[in-house]
């Protein structure tokens, strides 16, 4: 595909998260427009439909894969239904961006990565928007540079005022550091290693099922330390900030602001992708499920990262 055609994008499952990439592909992204609207429940649809007048609305991915009705996907459902999306996704060889998690077990990461190799290219980029920040950006440039010499640690919090009433201990690192499994080794050009939960005094704020906040500590392959307060129930407010520690002085960094969908949209019309892909997302799943182990043992927990496939050995992210 040209860079000049426009890519006509379908988006699976208009709930909040899906309803905003609609509407930011109407409003804000050049170069795209929304062509189909898959969304079983026809309330959600239609409101979706009345963002993009001109998309056709499908109940099912294949349906709108038969019809031809899209060059690329949004995956926007909850993470549950990512699998059975992507797979026919990807068999259609259709470029996707999909809201993390890419699924919610290992297994079926590990089929999506199997489909997306007998492709043979990298198709899946997944929803990780903090490397999109120019401040994410900037701060993995002065570390590789080691113009403040080698770093040393890292220190990150990510704090929210409160959280509903579903959100369940799991979701502290499955929803919330799992940001932070992300973001924090690649910009330390590292793997996981290890991790470990430590718990803080309880906020008595908190709902009863909620244990919280914690200190999570993650030790990269480099040897770099880095330790990230997960605080759910500040109550001041949203706060996500990263502090990194060299030989020669410290950086700080902010709440990220970053162009996810327009720099998946320009990669897409170039046969790449522009960020995290399916192989990234199935790294940081493997340090969630050790996060996980490590919210019941509070000791740490190792972590065996794979060889990388050769697929996921060509970096084609603009991001990265």
């Amino acid at each position: 595909m040209g860079s000049t055609t426009e890519l006509k994008v379908g988006v699976v499952g208009t709930g909040a998260m899906g309803a905003d990439h609609v509407e930011r592909l109407v409003t804000t992204t050049t170069g795209a427009s929304v062509s189909a609207i898959i969304e079983p429940d026809s309330a959600r649809a239609q409101a979706a439909a009345a963002l993009a007048p001109d998309a056709q609305v499908f109940g099912a991915i294949e349906d709108a894969i038969a019809a031809d009705a899209m060059d690329a996907v949004i995956v926007a459902t909850p993470g549950r239904f990512h699998e059975p999306v992507l797979l026919p996704a990807l068999a259609a060889g259709l470029p996707i961006l999909c809201e993390k998690p890419l699924a919610d077990d290992l297994e079926s990461c590990e089929r999506i990565l199997e489909v997306e190799q007998r492709a043979g290219r990298q198709l899946v980029q997944v929803g990780f928007m903090r490397r999109f920040d120019r401040e994410y950006q900037q701060l993995r440039e002065l570390i590789a540079s080691g113009s403040a010499g080698e770093l040393l640690m890292l220190r990150a919090v990510h704090r929210n005022p409160a959280v509903p009433e579903a959100y369940t201990e799991s979701m502290l690192i499955t929803d919330s550091v799992v940001h932070e499994l992300d973001v924090l080794p690649w910009l330390a050009g590292a793997s996981v290693h290890s991790v470990e939960v430590r718990y803080a005094r309880r906020n008595s704020l908190n709902a009863e099922h909620l244990r919280e906040p914690i200190l999570v500590i993650i030790e990269l392959d480099s040897g770099v330390l880095v330790d990230v307060e997960m605080n759910v129930s500040i109550r001041f407010g949203y706060q996500v900030a990263t502090e990194a520690v060299f030989e020669q002085g410290i950086a700080r960094i902010g709440q990220p602001s970053g162009l996810q969908v327009q720099m998946w949209v320009d990669a897409a019309k170039r046969g790449e992708i522009a960020g995290p892909s399916a192989f990234d997302a199935y790294k940081v799943a493997l340090a969630c499920e050790a996060g996980l182990e490590a919210l019941v043992t509070e000791l740490p927990v190792p972590v065996a990262m794979p060889e990388t496939p050769a697929v996921y050995a060509m970096d084609t992210s603009t991001a990265a």
